[in-house]
């Protein structure tokens, strides 16, 4: 069986939601899996030395642009929210936790997470949200409040976010076909390429 496709994403990115609602069908075709990878970002650009988009001069104006129009070209729905950049470590915790419990719950909750966010304009940094978007999976709510509250979950995603630096991770969507690396969701028709010619 072919290696999975490793996505690494922050549930704040929106180049790493779009790439999101296309990875799967990509990977299908290709008869591959995903294996999804949240990290934070901030860990990431405290090593980069980089920052948000949206928060750097001209390069935001354009993001912001850029991310409807990437939007439309891959005739995702898109909503920018309202706040942002956002915190997501509630959410990339309880990834995997849940996948711990069950890899396709944990599957779905990533879609979830991604889509209350970027198109229902949830504040998904508010433990109550992620917790309610948890649940609605199929996951107890005490039970994963009582973990994400523990040092253990903290513990995890702290070693996933060192795991991806030392893999040479430094943005959202970072994918990895065969110890081949893309950057970006503009990188998919690559990937598609990659995939179906063994390399190029």
């Amino acid at each position: 069986m072919p290696q999975p496709i490793e996505f690494y994403f922050d549930f704040s990115s929106p180049y790493g939601y779009l790439a999101s609602e296309k990875i799967e069908d990509l990977a299908a075709r290709h008869n591959r899996k995903v294996r999804w990878r949240p990290i934070l970002l901030g860990v990431i650009f405290k090593q980069t030395g980089g920052a948000p988009l949206t928060t750097l001069p001209l390069k935001g104006e354009y993001s912001l642009h850029d991310f409807r129009r990437s939007a439309r070209f891959l005739d995702v729905p898109y909503t920018h929210p309202e706040t942002f950049p956002l915190a997501t470590q509630h959410a990339a915790r309880a990834y995997y936790w849940l996948h711990d419990q069950d890899c396709e719950t944990a599957r779905a909750f990533v879609h979830r997470v991604f889509r209350a966010l970027y198109r229902n304009g949830r504040d998904i940094s508010d433990l109550d949200v992620v917790l309610e978007l948890a649940a609605r999976q199929g996951a107890d709510r005490d039970t994963l409040l009582e973990a994400l509250t523990g040092q253990a979950l903290k513990d995890r995603l702290k070693g996933e976010c060192e795991a991806a630096l030392a893999k040479g991770v430094f943005g959202s969507p970072y994918i990895i076909v065969d110890g081949e690396p893309f950057f970006g969701a503009d990188r998919l028709p690559q990937i598609e390429r990659w995939l179906a010619s063994g390399g190029f």
